[in-house]
This record gives C-alpha cells, structure tokens and sequence, in this order.
C-alpha cells in the first residue's frame, strides 16, 4: 500500500427538507384544519481517527464526498426521512484544515474522537407548526437550508513516542525491525525505506512503546537532495529521537561528519525537532575488528558528546538493543510521557 500522507478533499452536507403545506380531509370531518409535516434534517459529515489505518490512501482518488439530503415534509404530519450522515476514517495524527483560510480545525489524536465537518442543513417546518387561534388554516411553510461545502486539506503525522534519525544504511530499519514488531524493508542498498513505518516495541505484557522509522537523510535533503526533508514532520510528535550512526567506518572521522551532517539537516527543518532530546546510538559495533582503535574512539566520542546519552549496539546481532529498549520505557515512565 502507497504511503499517503496529505490529501485535498471537498466535503458538503446534506440540505434540509422543505416543510409541506396540507390539510386534513377525511370523511365526516371537512374542516380538518392543517397537516403538514416539518421537513428531515440534511445529513452531516463526520471525520473520526482510528488505529489499524496510517495512511490516507483512502482519499487519493475519492475526493468529493456529499451527504444525504433531508426528505421533504408530508400530510398527516408525516416528518420527511432525515439525510444519512456520513463518517470518514482517517489515521490517528490527522490534521483537519479548512484550505481556504489555512486554519487547524483539530487535531486527531485520540482514538474514536468524532470531529463535524460540515452539518447539515436544517429542516423546514410544515403549515401544522404555524396554526395559531387569529389564523386556524395557514398557508404558509418554511423551505430546508442548503448545507455546508468545505475543501478540507488532510494532513497526516504520524505518532510514535520514539523515532530514527541517520544517513541511509546506517541501520536504522535493522533496528526498529529488531525490537520492534514493524516490517520495515532491509536491503544493502540506500533508501530501501521509502517512507516511514510505525513499530511496537513490547518490553513486557503492561509496558510498550512506539518506534518511527523515516528514511535516512542526506546532505542537502533541505535542497530536495536524496528524499529530500519530506517526512521529517512525522518526528515531530515524537517525545525523543534515536540518532543511528554506523560506526564501522574505514576512518571513525567520519562518524563525527555524519552527525554534524543529520543536526544541520534537521535544523533547517525546523527548531522543533533540534530542540528535542537525542540519543546517539552508535551501531554495527560487530563488525569492528580494531578494538584498540574502537577505544580511542569511544573516548573522542565521550569528550565531544558529554551532554548526550550514548549507546553502542549491533541491530543485527541484537548486541545491546534489550538494554536501550529498557531505558528507553524507564525514560517514557519518568516523563509519564504515554500516549
């Protein structure tokens, strides 16, 4: 299925029914007086999150969606049908903005959370409703409201209480794919992660988490180089970032290049996901043949990086990824920072 992530459409609700203008005539009874009935109510549209989607590929191709208008009155006070309603289901994280004046209507992120788009227009009342003792046989009845029409644009950002930072092939999808239950694609080729996947990490049956995987960033992907900074906005909900570097370098200069390179990518972005707490996780760790150099290194890493928290593992052999995992719940629980 097509990660889908922002989408255009046009909403209109169902309009009212007219009220209807009718007597009673039976027989025996020639002055029966007024009869008609109101009109139905036109039908609204509903948008509700749910979890078992993350994408909006529903709406790629249906773009227009109108409710049922509401049925007109009829004699014997008969109250005309009201319009069906209609619920649209997006993912959780879905912003709702009105297109026309770039305004956030919500913000989906509570399951079942119902949000009216646009209401239905009301019912028109029926000659019974104006009977009066001055005015015993109206001829009068009042027309339906027209319902609502917005162009609604949907834009969707995932949530995760955890997501994955780094250059391509650094291993960051052998991670999350390693701790998590996420089917992320692996393969010994850059940008295999196309677009972002939502892993759930199970450290025992009453705790777990959610882990994002977004594809690898390069230098100049503010530019639009690479997948350029598109799915970036998928980490801003996220309440820490995990930093992945590969640190079988042939030169372990690289590895302190390849940090700076992902910080001043992610600022340009914004200040927003600068500012958030970021571990470094440094992987690949059994590949390292040199451990003498390993060491020198590790003390570089230690004076240059003091003031973050710093983790060596192999995703691919799951050396140390139980014990970043632990800490990582430990730093939810503290924060009381659970979805």
């Amino acid at each position: 299925m097509k990660f889908i992530d922002m989408a255009i459409i046009n909403v209109s609700s169902g309009n009212g029914g007219h009220g209807c203008i009718s007597f009673r005539r039976e027989k025996y009874i020639p002055k029966g007086g007024p009869d008609g009935g109101n009109g139905g109510k036109g039908g609204n549209i509903w948008i509700t999150a749910i979890s078992n989607i993350n994408t909006l590929t529903d709406y790629k191709n249906k773009k227009n969606f109108i409710a049922c208008h509401g049925k007109n009155g009829k004699n014997s006070q008969r109250t005309g049908k009201k319009g069906k309603d209609i619920l649209l289901k997006v993912p959780l994280g879905t912003r709702i903005i009105d297109f026309s004046t770039k305004i956030i209507l919500i913000d989906l992120i509570q399951k079942k959370k119902k949000f009216l788009l646009v209401k239905g227009g009301k019912p028109g009342l029926g000659n019974t409703c104006f009977k009066n003792s001055i005015n015993q046989t109206p001829y009068f009845r009042t027309l339906g409201q027209k319902g609502e029409t917005k162009k609604i644009l949907l834009e969707l950002i995932l949530i995760a209480h955890v997501g994955t930072i780094g250059l391509p092939n650094s291993g960051k999808s052998t991670f999350v794919q390693a701790v998590s239950n996420s089917k992320t694609p692996i393969n010994n080729y850059p940008f295999t992660t196309l677009h972002p996947y939502l892993g759930t990490v199970f450290i025992n049956s009453k705790n777990s988490f959610i882990l994002a995987d977004i594809p690898g960033i390069l230098k100049g992907a503010s530019k639009g180089i690479g997948l350029g900074d598109k799915f970036l906005k998928h980490l801003e909900r996220c309440f820490l970032l995990l930093h992945i570097i590969d640190i079988n370098q042939k030169n372990f200069k690289k590895c302190f290049k390849n940090i700076k390179t992902i910080h001043t990518e992610i600022k340009k972005f914004n200040n927003i996901l600068i500012n958030k707490k970021i571990w470094l996780i440094f992987n690949k760790i059994d590949l390292i043949k040199n451990e003498e150099k390993f060491f020198y290194f590790f003390k570089k890493i230690k004076k240059k990086f003091y003031n973050y928290r710093t983790y060596y593992i192999s995703s691919k052999k799951k050396i140390g990824t139980q014990r970043l995992c632990q800490d990582l719940n430990i730093f939810f629980k503290k924060k009381n920072m659970f979805f």
